[in-house]
Parts: structure tokens; C-alpha cells; sequence
């Protein structure tokens, strides 16, 4: 009877281990960005000078090597002030764009707009744009986030929290590739 049993679980476990059922779907490849396309995001910085010359705009296309689908959601955040910490460190204070700043002329606006191809960073407002200060439009430093949708909706990720946002994507200061928009609207990458 041991004899019969052992050779019907045999059979048994060979009949389930030749069984193949259909494929799944495909998956993706590389899930750190090595081998596929980055799977959290892509986060670039940008500097530059808002004039009358570039419309107080400050225009950035997304580099070649950067897909980026019409879903895919896009944030601005302005640097917008420094502060240092209990070690005399400086800390970068982040803001999400849009921005509003009330001053004694009128109201002034930091906002954006952006494709899948690009983002236009401008100032707008009720205040003559000519008179701002040098501190107001001269070396202004924006990062854009590209955030898959699906990621964005689905996690409890809070995009006013810049901190938060980018410890979600590994919190890597190599993530950031930085551009440099003040010299004719010239992109270089100084990573």
C-alpha cells in the first residue's frame, strides 16, 4: 500500500511540474532607470533671469534622453529662500509653484505651464513686471519633477512637501540633473 501511495504522489507531482499555463504580461525592465526608463520620476533644476527680452519666461525643454508621457504628472518648485540648521548648514526652502507675492505696487506671481515636451516658468501679476527688484527675477532657481501619474495618485506622497516628495524618489542628490539657463538660453548639464 506505501508502495502505491509513493507512486501515485510520483506521478501526481510529475503531472503538475510538465503543466504550463499562458504567459503574463510584460513587465518592466530595470526598475531603478539601469536597464528600462525611470520608474519614480526625473527631477531637473533650473537658473535663470527673468527679462523683458524673454518675456520674464524662462523656457525648458525636456533633454533627449528624458521621456516624458502626456499622463506623467509635472511640478515646479521655486527655491525660495535659504536657512541654515543647528550646524550653521544651509537648507534650500522649496515652494510649489504657482507662488503669489502681494507687494506694494500690486500682486506678482510665479507660475508655469507645461507638455510632455516642455515647461515655461513666468511671471505674471498685477504689477508693472519692469520695476521689479534684482532678487525678484535675477538667479532663479526652479526644480521640475516629472511624476508618473500612476505613482502620484497612488501613494500618499504630499507634492507641497518637496522634502518628502524627493525622499519618495531615493532622496539622491545625483537624481537632480541641473541646467543653466542664464547664458542666451543655453541648456548645459553641470549633474
Amino acid at each position: 500500500m506505501k508502495t502505491i501511495t509513493k507512486l501515485l504522489f510520483l506521478s501526481t507531482l510529475v503531472t503538475f511540474a510538465a503543466c504550463q499555463g499562458e504567459p503574463g504580461p510584460p513587465g518592466r525592465d530595470g526598475l531603478d532607470g539601469q536597464d528600462g526608463e525611470s520608474f519614480l520620476g526625473s527631477v531637473f533644476e533650473i537658473e535663470g533671469d527673468f527679462t523683458s527680452e524673454n518675456d520674464y519666461s524662462l523656457y525648458f525643454e525636456f533633454p533627449q534622453t528624458t521621456t516624458v508621457y502626456e499622463s506623467d504628472i509635472v511640478l515646479v518648485y521655486i527655491l525660495w529662500e535659504q536657512t541654515e540648521d543647528e550646524y550653521g548648514d544651509l537648507l534650500d526652502v522649496w515652494r510649489l509653484l504657482p507662488q503669489t507675492v502681494v507687494l506694494d505696487d500690486g500682486v506678482l506671481q510665479y507660475n508655469y505651464d507645461f507638455t510632455f515636451l516642455d515647461v515655461l516658468v513666468f511671471l505674471e501679476g498685477t504689477i508693472d513686471l519692469n520695476t521689479l527688484l534684482d532678487s525678484e527675477v535675477i538667479d532663479q532657481v526652479f526644480r521640475i519633477v516629472v511624476l508618473p501619474a500612476d505613482y502620484a495618485i497612488s501613494s500618499t506622497l504630499d507634492v507641497t512637501d518637496y522634502d518628502q516628495m524627493m525622499k519618495s524618489l531615493g532622496g539622491n542628490r545625483g537624481l537632480v540633473q541641473k541646467f543653466d539657463l542664464t547664458d542666451n538660453m543655453d541648456i548645459t548639464i553641470t549633474k
